[in-house]
């Protein structure tokens, strides 16, 4: 078997606004298992084979990380079948879009921000081959 990312783990402030925009985006997504303890909620969202882990964190409301300057995940990429018709449904519902240019030949990519100001990048690979959706040269 070759070796894959099973999940990623995610801290974020509220987990049912999370869960709604990650539906939004891929309708596809289930969520597996939700739980609960003293200090917050989590569910594990995504398919079989892959998920997101959520954890909401109650206590706190503000973010001290500065995205792209400080050290912690800037954006989580999700490869879908329909670039277009999720960025339909995400400004139909609301959500900003960061206007990244990402013209490729080979990928279609979108950037999103979740209510709590969370960037997801969504991609659609026009190409069945390796090299050329691995291509960064261009």
């Amino acid at each position: 078997m070759k070796p894959y990312v099973e999940h990623a783990n995610i801290t974020i402030k509220d987990i049912d606004h999370t869960i709604t925009f990650l539906q939004t985006a891929i309708p596809e997504f289930n969520v597996r298992h939700r739980g609960y303890n003293e200090a917050y909620r989590w569910c594990y969202i995504g398919t079989q084979d892959s998920y997101l882990a959520l954890q909401e964190v109650l206590e706190r409301t503000q973010v001290d990380r500065n995205p792209y300057v400080d050290i912690g995940i800037n954006h989580v990429g999700l490869v879908i079948d329909d670039v277009d018709a999720a960025k339909v449904r995400l400004l139909a519902a609301g959500y900003v879009q960061n206007d990244l240019a990402t013209d490729h030949p080979w990928r279609k990519r979108i950037y999103f921000f979740d209510q709590d100001g969370v960037e997801w990048e969504f991609i659609e690979y026009l190409s069945q081959q390796a090299k050329e959706r691995n291509d960064y040269d261009l």
